[in-house]
């Protein structure tokens, strides 16, 4: 399969409060094939306010695709997932939760919500960044994802 030949990056939004998990997804990426622009938020409310370009956020780029934990501060993934889905600005945008939860309701709740794909973040830091890279061979080289949408 040939690869798609792209005229920009990739914008990547990595919704994550583990400092580590953003080192190790970053490398992962910046090790990948696909030419990206890694932003990332701390927490729910961050996220939302960068998504609904709000304040100091006027003007981003909104993402090609969202990496989105569940356990955040502030407010969880589950709550920001549930507005990005239910926002006509937002909602085309796939969201891939990438969690360290294994519960089933976690699970069924995200695809009740509407995400996009639900991976569980390995324990092991080598197959971690195996993971990253998957996501990043199928997101990027095999899936179409909308043409960014701006204002």
């Amino acid at each position: 399969m040939t690869p798609k030949v792209r005229s920009r990056p990739i914008e990547i939004f990595l919704v994550e409060d583990n400092p580590g998990d953003v080192r190790l997804t970053r490398e992962a990426l910046k090790e990948g094939k696909v030419l990206n622009n890694l932003s990332v938020a701390a927490d729910g409310e961050e996220a939302l306010a960068v998504l609904r370009r709000e304040g100091r956020h006027a003007g981003r780029l909104l993402p090609d695709i969202i990496f989105l934990d569940l356990n955040l501060p502030k407010k969880d993934g589950r709550e920001v997932l549930e507005e990005i889905k239910k926002d006509p600005a937002l909602n085309v945008i796939p969201v891939v939760i990438l969690t360290t939860s294994r519960d089933e309701e976690d699970v069924l709740r995200s695809y009740k919500l509407h995400a996009n794909c639900y991976i569980t973040k390995p324990v092991d830091l080598s197959r971690f960044i195996e993971v990253v890279k998957s996501i990043e061979d199928f997101w990027f080289s095999v899936v179409v994802l909308p043409k960014n949408r701006e204002a």
